[in-house]
């Protein structure tokens, strides 16, 4: 368990990586055990980036503010590519960053220990285990995978090669949702009934009309192991951009914000519920279910009969038999018993940090279960790789969460319950196809 004091909470992307680089200044403190890890404290970790987009041109900042040095950038567009490592080079003072077009340039690389990965989602998984095999630790964005075969060949390749792997989770990372969790994991608001989840739509498939190409972007490299189609600046807006573009919303590249947001959003229920290891039993689609037009309703349903509803709502809410919790970024809602025991969902309520104080001390005083606590997402992974513990958000805890918004995407596309052994990671009692669990790789990618 870690015991580092909780910091402020990230109540967004920005906020977060605003707190991530303010902390860089801080001195990098590593605990004793440390002295025995493979890589050294005294030795520089040295991280190669793929996909240089708004995502990871956050994290870059932030790695090196952590004192890594980045020693390799690479995107199929080059202007962002080369615009990252421009970024790297001022900031380390030097002309050493490498740019690179083809991700086997970093993974395959001696000299790199760690691998920052924040394309797309149809690339993830293939880029991830190829680091993995080549000896490298990943820090990969959420959601992991891009379906249910490649998060269980990720884990694999984890345990295969013995590395370190943290997922782009990083909410877990934020005291709101640790202490919401620490209230539902010690029973304070009895069993849990329900978890409502509150993010946008499934997955769709991609109709976007062809648009004419300016040169500098290698289309077919961005396609990958997805299907070939024309050029939409929708799924890759030319060059350098600031906002987080759009492919996410189709299931050809991504999941929609069932994994996107609720890579995040789910991800915390299954905290709550302590199912890191495991995952629900069934995934049903919304009553009066529509082929691509049903949009809210699909249930995830748990042996012990708790379920998962995405719903419009909080963000994610736990219905206990004796209360309820509510938590999302810099938001808090605490009710026991039929009594608001502290909330922060306005600035006229106060502070976060004095509604999360209050419930730890009438609540969680004597607490027999105590969660990870990082107070700091990336530098929880970078510790990790020098002690070779594993990170808060795993290859198993990220797999995992990605195998249920898989399987709540699966609901809405098909519009059938499908039960689902999550020990094996396979459809039962004759509901799912094979086929559902992966897709068609197109070229030399595969998993």
């Amino acid at each position: 368990m870690k015991t580092d004091k909780p910091s402020s909470p990230l109540r967004s992307r920005r906020r977060f990586l605003k707190h991530a680089a303010g902390a860089a200044s801080a001195p990098f403190i590593l605990p004793s055990h440390i002295w025995a890890a493979e890589t050294k404290p005294n030795d520089q970790i040295a991280v190669g980036f793929i996909g240089m987009g708004k995502q990871n041109g956050g994290l870059l900042n932030n790695f090196m503010g952590q004192g890594t040095r980045a020693v390799a950038v690479c995107d199929v567009d080059t202007t962002r590519r080369e615009f990252a490592k421009s970024r790297a080079d001022e900031r380390q003072k030097n002309n050493d960053c490498k740019a690179v077009v083809d991700f086997k340039e970093i993974t395959e690389a001696e000299g790199i220990d760690a691998v920052c990965i924040a394309t797309p989602d149809h690339w993830h998984s293939v880029i991830t285990i190829s680091a993995l095999d080549n000896g490298k630790d990943v820090y990969c964005e959420k959601p992991l995978t891009h379906n249910i075969h490649e998060s269980v060949e990720v884990m694999k390749a984890v345990e295969r090669n013995k590395r370190v792997l943290q997922t782009g989770s990083m909410q877990r990372s934020s005291s709101e949702f640790r202490i919401a969790c620490e209230l539902v994991r010690n029973g304070v608001i009895g069993a849990i009934r329900n978890v409502n989840v509150s993010f946008g739509d499934p997955g769709r498939p991609c109709d976007l009309e062809e648009e004419e190409m300016e040169p500098g972007l290698d289309w077919d490299r961005w396609c990958g192991p997805g299907p070939l189609r024309g050029y939409s600046s929708v799924l890759s807006p030319r060059g350098v951009h600031n906002h987080f573009p759009n492919w996410r919303n189709y299931m050809e590249y991504g999941g929609g914000m069932v994994t996107d947001w609720g890579a995040h959003h789910i991800d915390i229920a299954q905290w709550g519920l302590g199912m890191d290891a495991s995952g629900p039993v069934a995934a049903s689609p919304p009553d009066g279910w529509q082929a691509w037009k049903s949009k809210r309703g699909a249930v995830l349903t748990y042996g012990n009969g708790t379920t998962v509803t995405h719903e419009d709502g909080f963000g994610v809410e736990f219905e206990g038999e004796d209360g309820v919790v509510k938590v999302n970024r810099g938001r808090f809602s605490f009710t026991h018993e039929g009594k608001l025991i502290s909330k922060f969902e306005k600035r006229e309520d106060g502070s976060l940090g004095r509604a999360l104080a209050i419930a730890e001390k009438e609540f969680l005083a004597d607490a027999k279960t105590r969660l990870y606590n990082s107070s700091h997402h990336i530098r929880d992974f970078l510790d990790c790789t020098r002690s070779r513990q594993k990170p808060i958000t795993s290859e198993i805890v990220g797999a995992r969460s990605a195998i249920c918004c898989h399987l709540m995407n699966q609901a809405y596309y098909h519009g059938q319950e499908l039960k689902w052994d999550p020990a094996k990671n396979v459809f039962t009692d004759g509901t799912g196809k094979p086929e559902w669990l992966t897709r068609e790789y197109r070229g030399e990618w595969k998993v």
